[in-house]
């Protein structure tokens, strides 16, 4: 004759108030440094042949060279240097505008592979007595490994003894604790995540370098800048306003030279820059690869903005879920 016993979920001993780790991948949280740490990539960006990509940012870098050796000619010209200043600060600007866009994205992969570094597993020995603590890095396949209420999961596995709630929000975005156990479709764990309650023993299945979050790396790093169709189209607008204006700015000096009111070379390059689209010029892509951030920060991996665009077209979605 059996008994019935009155048991309790592992996540029953949990807080009420319990919250979510805040260093999950997605906390798309702005740090005021990144600024700083990506100057030196909008300052390589002044190169050329990366400026002539954004043809209204090229000839906004052209006019700043311009307006540079003309103040230098005649230093005592305060004008010429102020619209040098302007000039120039508009142009690192849009590379500053896209290098954080850019560094934000390499943020999330740096953030990844340090809770992949970070962690230390308790292995267990051979003969299953004892205990030994080991770089999460060095785990081989077929190793168990002891994970407690407040440790990190080392690696991806199955669990082969115990029960436990787990936090995988770090992982899956998911806020609310996951039962793991062993047997049945709920034994298998991913690295990265946290045992909230109780007692595990997980048998290590993936070889180094190939877990669930090395994976996840390689999607965010291998991300691909690719302009969209509307992007292009965008683009070849902007560069046909520009040359208009550029054709108006240059037959405006003879006109001007006829009238006796012949105006400096630096007055026209501003008259240039003030009349072509330099904001959409600059932040076009620094939009591009916001947007691919956001998803990031949503738990959604965008590999291109082709993709990003494409998926706006979609009115319905079929999964398979097996």
């Amino acid at each position: 004759m059996s008994t019935a016993t009155e048991t309790r979920a592992p996540h029953e001993d949990l807080p009420t108030n319990h919250k979510p780790p805040a260093g999950r991948v997605g906390g798309g949280l702005f740090d005021p440094k990144q600024l700083l740490k990506s100057f030196p990539d909008a300052v390589k960006k002044l190169d050329p042949r990366v400026m002539i990509k954004s043809p209204v940012m090229f000839v906004v870098l052209v006019g700043s060279v311009v307006t540079t050796v003309l103040a230098v000619k005649d230093p005592t010209d305060w004008f010429g240097w102020a619209i040098t200043g302007w000039l120039w600060l508009t142009t690192i600007f849009a590379n500053l505008a896209e290098a954080v866009a850019e560094g934000r994205g390499k943020a999330q992969a740096d953030t990844l592979r340090r809770a992949k570094t970070d962690s230390v597993a308790r292995r267990l020995t051979k003969d299953g007595l004892a205990e030994e603590s080991v770089p999460g890095t060095e785990l081989k396949i077929g190793d168990l490994v002891v994970c407690e209420a407040g440790d990190i999961i080392p690696g991806d596995g199955d669990v082969v003894e115990g029960v436990a709630s787990v936090d995988e929000s770090a992982i899956t975005g998911e806020s609310a604790p996951v039962i793991r156990e062993s047997g049945g479709d709920r034994s298998a764990v991913t690295g990265g995540t946290k045992v909230l309650s109780d007692r595990i023993v997980v048998k290590i299945t993936t070889k180094p370098g190939e877990t669930f979050i090395d994976r996840m790396i390689a999607l965010v790093e291998g991300a691909a800048r690719q302009k969209t169709p509307n992007e292009i189209a965008l683009n070849i607008l902007l560069a046909s306003l520009t040359i208009v204006f550029l054709l108006a700015v240059v037959t405006l000096q003879p006109f001007a030279i006829y009238a006796g009111a012949e105006q400096s070379m630096i007055v026209l390059t501003a008259l240039l820059v003030c009349l072509i689209p330099t904001t959409i010029g600059a932040l076009l892509s620094a939009i591009g690869i916001a947007g691919m951030d956001r998803l990031v920060q949503r738990n959604v991996l965008a590999m291109s903005g082709r993709a990003v665009e494409a998926a706006g077209d979609v009115s319905t979605l079929l999964l398979d879920k097996t």
